[in-house]
């Protein structure tokens, strides 16, 4: 273990000049970063243009590059400094299907670029190592939960990213989520002339939606359940022999979401029971666990974005808000981090809305990359010169 002494907290009104001034130096490349990704939306596991796009421009500023990582194509990993106290800072950069940019990844990604760039301008006042990374697939996939188990994170002292919204939210609230595909298969027959001879495929997903709408009464607080048909028949007249569907299971917490799963499946399990069909549920997607930020880097961050202006929910309100789920859940339970939430003017869209895209890129969200880069930087500047927070970051890395 390195001997090397804690800058002093002194250095923290220098430090977050600097930051400020690196963010304001950046500003047309991450504008055009974010802009550039929003343009060209990429799926989970497939965001190569993104990914590029994000790895060439710390290439540019210095940064040792490392891509493909963790066994992920579109993964990236990128580091200046050499301080025993790594921070990291994660950009996410996959779209979802038909709607493209609208839950901002191409905001998170900005900003984390950002971040990254002003905290290598401190890193050695600091005694940090800066180290941007890039997690693919966090619509669907799980990038960060695939990277955490490879390894990626266990030298992490602490992670951080924004993520864009309605409204500012310092310490918010998610749900974990397990996604499941349920497959039918029957047999076909002609559906006039001899449908006694078939096996629907078709009745049995049908059987058992009728089932997750009935059992809808009964779910314990926060658990939901949502899905839609990816295959239902090829022609109404053969009967259907393959059909499946997709649903995400959301709860509180892991055993909720377990007890969640237990009985979902049991309504599968009703369709092909009923039915004569066969079937088989594969998890699509590792668990995402929940949030847990770390309370301390949640204060210094609300510090910091009120600095710029912001007005973040209070402390009570924002435990109300619900976000849905991310894969960074895995992250905070792992490590010191942290998944605020940055507003931008949407017009009273949420996320995962067309309107919300469209919000994605426009000047509020510009600015949400710029101050989400620079309440990050002020974030992890606040932690490196508190000795007594610097332990206890940097000991928690020892420790796992």
């Amino acid at each position: 273990m390195s001997t090397a002494p804690a800058p002093h907290r002194d250095h923290d009104r220098s430090a977050t000049a600097r930051c400020r001034a690196s963010v304001q130096r950046h500003e047309r490349e991450l504008v055009e970063l974010s802009r550039s990704i929003h343009a060209e939306p990429e799926l989970a596991f497939a965001e190569h243009r993104s990914a590029a796009k994000v790895a060439d421009l710390l290439a540019r500023h210095g940064f040792e590059v490392r891509t493909p990582v963790a066994g992920l194509d579109t993964a990236l990993v990128a580091e200046r400094g050499s301080g025993e106290l790594v921070v990291a800072v994660c950009a996410e950069y996959d779209a979802l299907p038909e709607v493209g940019h609208a839950c901002g990844h191409n905001v998170i990604a900005a900003a984390a670029v950002g971040a990254a760039l002003a905290l290598a301008d401190v890193a050695d006042e600091l005694g940090i190592t800066v180290r941007l990374i890039g997690t693919p697939a966090e619509e669907t996939g799980g990038g960060k939960v695939l990277m955490l188990e490879r390894g990626v994170f266990d030298d992490v002292a602490m992670a951080m990213m924004v993520h864009p919204g309605p409204e500012d939210i310092c310490r918010p609230v998610s749900l974990a989520i397990t996604d499941l595909e349920v497959r039918y298969t029957g047999r076909e027959a002609h559906a006039a002339s001899a449908p006694q001879l078939g096996l629907n495929a078709a009745d049995a997903l049908t059987v058992a939606q009728v089932a997750i709408g009935l059992l809808r009464q009964h779910l314990e607080p926060q658990q939901m359940v949502h899905g839609i048909v990816t295959a239902g028949g090829a022609a109404p007249n053969i009967v259907p022999a393959h059909t499946a569907a997709v649903y995400n299971l959301r709860a509180a917490e892991a055993r909720s979401l377990q007890r969640l799963e237990n009985r979902i499946r049991a309504c599968f399990e009703a369709g092909a029971t009923a039915t004569g069909c066969t079937h088989e549920v594969v998890q699509i997607s590792p668990v995402y666990a929940e949030l847990d930020p770390d309370g301390w880097l949640s204060e210094a961050y609300r510090r910091a974005i009120t600095e710029l202006g912001r007005e973040p929910l209070d402390r009570g309100a924002e435990q109300s808000r619900v976000i849905g789920s991310t894969d960074m859940g895995n992250v905070t339970r792992a490590l010191p981090a942290i998944h605020p939430m940055i507003a931008i003017d949407c017009g009273g869209a949420v996320n995962h809305q067309v309107e919300f895209a469209a919000a994605c890129a426009t000047p509020t969200a510009d600015r949400a990359v710029l101050d989400g880069a620079l309440a990050m930087a002020w974030t992890a500047v606040a932690a490196a010169a508190d000795g007594a927070q610097r332990d206890r970051i940097r000991v928690s890395s020892f420790l796992r």
